[in-house]
């Protein structure tokens, strides 16, 4: 009968309530700081891939035939934060730059800082 008690008075093992509750509120800010900052970002790799398929596919157009192709490819992808008068084009090298600021909560804001360049 003394084994058996011994053996139980070795402590609890698991998660307390607090330890689950803190566990939670920081996958609760995770998943708010993902769903904000995740369109910001797929936003940015759609423009990328624009103007690296406009690269690939228009290697000696002139900056008025890149421009309009990336504000045609804008159009129909829905980028907005990069305009096509954004674009820097020299020899062959199509590149640009922004900052997004990302709201998060009341008051409080992340800026990223987004760059991208495709051609030779």
């Amino acid at each position: 009968m003394r084994q058996a008690h011994s053996s139980m008075s070795g402590g609890q093992q698991g998660v307390s309530l607090m330890g689950l509750v803190v566990v939670l509120i920081l996958l609760a800010v995770l998943a708010l700081f993902g769903m904000k900052v995740i369109p910001s970002y797929m936003e940015f790799r759609t423009a990328k891939n624009a103007i690296v398929a406009i690269a690939r596919e228009r290697p000696n157009a002139t900056p008025l035939d890149i421009r309009k192709a990336f504000e045609a490819r804008a159009q129909i992808d829905g980028i907005e934060s990069v305009k096509w008068s954004d674009l820097q084009i020299d020899k062959g090298n199509i590149s640009f730059a922004y900052s997004k600021q990302v709201p998060l909560w009341s008051g409080v804001s992340l800026c990223i800082d987004y760059a991208a360049s495709a051609g030779q």
